[in-house]
């Protein structure tokens, strides 16, 4: 696109994320871009940020972001018309996305005015996009959350899903990664049975970031472990345990509800 510093930015809010997940994804981040670049975290908290991290207030709203038993609407800030000094195109990342390979070509996809989004591989046949990895030029959101700020309750529960607001309203619409860049890790991964019990799950060659929406997050992809929470078992332990019916889910969901530890996620998941 440019000749410019790639731009990265990313959120993090409360005390779900601490300071060790931002510094984790600067350490993919250089580790995986050919300079230059910048790194930019929207923050309420930057204690123990590593110093190349650019650490800055988040952004300020208007109104009170709604409750809802589904979605987490806070990214919305990064739709403001200003983000600090940023301008142009930034591509934003989740902060539990494990990088895998290069993530040059991130920025030299498409147009600088297209905001482009991951697919959603659970929902194919509505077009879903993921904005676990998204770009877009700052500033160009904008009509987004000023249509959000009158009425934040309705919106969120009509779309659900901030994704899914952004996927159906973004001006000018989305456009999406090419389908190997972006993997998401439960849906396109781990092993389905039977192969769970005895195979690691996979990544292929052209993946260049693996997400981890859901309930199962790196830490536990490296541990062998479905479901946040859960006592890592061996293979047999799990097996024994679904036909022993020592299970809070069908058979054939606890079947399925098993990965063995994944080496490339812990090889690569470090500052």
């Amino acid at each position: 696109m440019t000749s410019s510093a790639k731009q990265f930015i990313c959120i993090n809010w409360g005390t779900k994320y601490g300071a060790d997940y931002v510094n984790r994804l600067y350490g993919m981040v250089a580790r995986n871009t050919t300079p230059p670049f910048t790194f930019t975290c929207f923050t309420d908290n930057s204690d123990n940020f590593r110093p190349e991290v650019d650490a800055v207030p988040l952004p300020e709203l208007s109104f009170e972001l709604p409750q809802t038993k589904k979605g987490i609407w806070p990214k919305c800030r990064l739709w403001n018309e200003k983000l600090a000094h940023l301008s142009g195109p930034v591509l934003f990342l989740d902060l539990d996305l494990v990088v895998t390979s290069n993530l040059d070509s991130f920025f030299d996809y498409g147009d600088p005015e297209d905001v482009i989004l991951a697919r959603n591989p659970s929902n194919p046949l509505e077009k879903l996009g993921q904005t676990s990895v998204y770009r877009f030029p700052v500033g160009k959101l904008l009509p987004l959350l000023e249509r959000f700020a009158q009425s934040p309750l309705e919106i969120a529960e009509k779309y659900k899903y901030e994704q899914r607001y952004v996927t159906r309203n973004a001006p000018g619409g989305v456009k999406f990664w090419p389908k190997p860049w972006v993997l998401h890790f439960r849906q396109q991964c781990r092993r389905t049975f039977p192969f769970n019990y005895f195979k690691v799950s996979k990544l292929p060659e052209s993946a260049k970031l693996v997400i981890f929406p859901g309930d199962l997050n790196p830490l536990d992809a490296i541990d062998g472990r479905y479901h946040s929470g859960d006592e890592v078992v061996t293979a047999a332990e799990h097996l024994k345990a679904g036909f022993k019916g020592q299970r809070n889910r069908s058979l054939f969901a606890h079947l399925r509800h098993f990965i063995l530890p994944t080496p490339w996620v812990e090889q690569r998941w470090k500052e």
